[in-house]
């Protein structure tokens, strides 16, 4: 977060000295003290300190994202689905993500508050399990200079399964807020993403909440959780198609894979029988290839 705020600040500082240097100018060179005024030496100085805290905090945020880079990858092995939540700052998305999950994110009114990806399991429906991401709010305008600070919740995006527009229904900027998150969404190469509308903070309406024609939406209130088994099933059946049912005979050794398909879907039957166990199961596309790959020949 402190290198998007740093970043933010950096340009704005030579306007509020430039204001400073006019309030505290002098008689005589224009109020300069030999060929420096007072604002324009204490520019200098909060210009260095702030390029020093960023190449600081540049360092130690490149040390953390080869980190996340392992754990993306790691989380990738797991045959579980992405959601990522995106919006406008301040739509909701990290109540909602608490709501769903009990993540316990912080829900701050600011921008940036959630600069950190935080990923929870989501069991969805059916035991789809998926992995939840809350992401930063996008605002508009997006500096180019915070692109940086954003990059490691930004990667989630991109790489997510499914992207949940998160929506506050209840502001009158809610069109226009909708088309800055999708300018961004194209900015960051996510615009094919596919994605659900959720319409969000509906008990603040006397009304419903209603969508953009042809796209999937529901209208969800994630303080008072109104909507969210909506929510869910919606999520669900994106991901259901998707699944496979399949039979096969592993080593009865293998109880990772027996359990890795009781996590991922649903085991309709197993049977055993001289150190085999012969499976049927729905489970999702990616354990399907597993379970298929260690099967023993028959």
């Amino acid at each position: 977060m402190e290198i998007a705020q740093l970043s933010y600040l950096q340009p704005r500082l030579t306007r509020q000295w430039t204001h400073l240097s006019r309030q505290t100018g002098g008689s005589g060179a224009g109020g300069r003290i030999g060929t420096r005024g007072p604002g324009e030496t204490q520019l200098e100085v909060d210009r260095r300190r702030v390029r020093e805290r960023l190449a600081r905090l540049r360092e130690r945020l490149r040390s953390v994202e080869r980190s996340r880079a392992i754990q993306r990858q790691r989380r990738m092995e797991v045959p579980y689905p992405t959601i990522a939540l995106v919006g406008y700052t301040n739509s909701g998305k990290s109540t909602l993500m608490n709501a769903l999950t009990g993540a316990g994110v912080e829900a701050a009114d600011r921008p940036f508050s959630t600069l950190d990806p935080t990923v929870r399991r989501l069991t969805l429906p059916g035991r789809i399990q998926t992995m939840l991401v809350d992401t930063v709010g996008f605002i508009h305008r997006l500096p180019h200079t915070l692109v940086e600070a954003f990059k490691a919740t930004l990667e989630e995006v991109r790489t997510a399964s499914l992207l949940l527009h998160v929506v506050d229904a209840s502001s009158p900027l809610r069109a226009e807020r909708m088309e800055i998150v999708e300018r961004v969404l194209e900015e960051i190469d996510a615009k094919s993403a596919p994605r659900l509308i959720v319409m969000n903070k509906i008990d603040r309406l006397s009304g419903g909440a209603g969508g953009p024609h042809g796209l999937d939406t529901v209208a969800v209130s994630a303080l008072t959780g109104a909507g969210l088994d909506a929510l869910l099933d919606q999520m669900a059946r994106r991901f259901a198609a998707q699944r496979h049912e399949i039979r096969v005979t592993l080593p009865a050794a293998r109880g990772d894979l027996i359990a890795l398909a009781r996590r991922d879907g649903e085991v309709l039957s197993e049977d055993y029988e001289d150190g085999i166990v012969s499976m049927r199961a729905v489970v999702s596309a990616t354990v399907a290839g597993r379970l298929r790959r260690a099967q023993v020949a028959g």
